[in-house]
């Protein structure tokens, strides 16, 4: 089992940076596919970015990318979300994935979240 503890979310304006970050108890994190969906008011929770186990691919919602970048230090049990160029649709709630398949099984955790508010 894996815990995974967001940080990082805050109040920005229009065009600013944040970076969010995901840490994860646990050694066996670079076992793990990870990943960031965020959720919106009123919305249901959308995938923003995926990263591999050992991060040599990443996936993006068409969305932000361009803009977003993830990325993981397997040796800290971190994933990172930088977020560029911010726009006010980018405000949601940012939730950390990490998956893990065996076979026919798949294991999902999650992270309790960290709010991210883009100000116009």
């Amino acid at each position: 089992q894996v815990q995974l503890v967001e940080s990082g979310g805050g109040l920005v304006q229009a065009g600013d940076s944040l970076r969010v970050s995901c840490a994860a108890s646990g050694r066996t994190f670079s076992s793990y596919f990870m990943g960031w969906f965020r959720q919106a008011p009123g919305k249901e929770r959308e995938f923003v970015a995926g990263i591999t186990k050992s991060g040599a691919w990443t996936y993006y919602a068409d969305s932000v990318k361009g803009r977003f970048t993830i990325s993981r230090d397997n040796a800290k049990s971190t994933v990172y979300l930088q977020m560029n160029t911010l726009k006010p649709e980018d405000t949601a709630v940012y939730y950390c994935l990490a998956g893990l398949s065996s076979g026919a099984t798949a294991t999902t955790y999650w992270g309790q979240g960290t709010q991210v508010t883009v100000s116009s």
